[in-house]
């Protein structure tokens, strides 16, 4: 793709996610590879940057799951990014006139100690504690804007979107990193407190920390250091719930907490 075609493409993401509608295709600007999907990403990150009071506050993960993998076709996680006006902490309430199709998906968010040096990359599990300063619990609303069956839409298509990301909501409570063991933990969501599913940080690259360290070996072979506190949503421990008005959300995190919010 030509920056041109990059350019009109972002635009018409943008227009679509402020005005919470779907489409059907980008037709002609639809990417054809990662490389032209991630350019498209960083074009639609100048219109989010472009609104008031707006900034980048850290990167989601998707796809992170074998399951997930398996269903979009394709053999690595991909990335969006979170920003502050696409986010709350402990939110009461999430109004569905902000959304189009909007899904919930649990997931261990940490925070990054300080600006990461891309110098010292690539980075293993054996220092990747030295990176991040706090774990914390939080669900992102993923909405992924075409009007077709996920797996028809690609991963593609939905890096180009922000990877999906929509808005986040996370918990005011940061834990020490090496507080949670997170090589098995239980995580429940519930929709009007039935309990739908019993999930587990295993779902999550095996480990979130695996994909947290994929996360910021990637960047960094891109030139593109994480900073100092900002976050990272590693991946949902379930799969994705889609959110019908009236409902109540909660996802248990246990030890970490709670996020739970209605929405109207």
């Amino acid at each position: 793709m030509n920056k041109q075609q990059i350019i009109e493409a972002s635009k018409i993401l943008f227009d679509h996610k402020l005005n919470k509608t779907g489409l059907d295709n980008l037709n002609h600007l639809e990417p054809k590879n990662l490389d032209d999907a991630y350019k498209i990403q960083d074009e639609l990150k100048i219109h989010y940057l472009s609104l008031k009071n707006n900034i980048c506050i850290g990167k989601k993960i998707g796809c992170t799951s074998k399951a997930a993998q398996t269903q979009m076709n394709v053999t690595e996680p991909f990335y969006g990014n979170l920003y502050s006006k696409y986010s709350s902490q402990n939110v009461e309430k999430l109004n569905s006139k902000y959304f189009f199709e909007p899904f919930a998906e649990p997931e261990i968010s940490f925070r990054i100690k300080d600006d990461i040096d891309i110098s010292k990359a690539p980075y293993s599990l054996d220092n990747i504690k030295n990176l991040l300063d706090g774990i914390l619990c939080s669900v992102e609303i993923v909405d992924f804007r075409f009007q077709k069956p996920l797996a028809d839409i690609g991963a593609i298509n939905l890096v180009s979107t922000n990877g999906a990301s929509d808005y986040w909501i996370y918990n005011d409570k940061v834990y020490n990193i090496d507080e949670i063991d997170l090589t098995d933990f239980e995580v429940s969501f519930f929709i009007d407190n039935k309990l739908q599913e019993k999930g587990n940080t295993n779902n999550v690259l095996d480990n979130p920390l695996n994909a947290v360290l994929w996360l910021i070996n990637t960047l960094c072979k891109k030139g593109e250091p994480m900073l100092k506190h900002q976050f990272i949503s590693s991946g949902s421990c379930t799969k994705a719930y889609r959110l019908n008005t009236g409902t109540r959300i909660k996802a248990d995190f246990g030890k970490l907490g709670l996020i739970e919010f209605e929405y109207i």
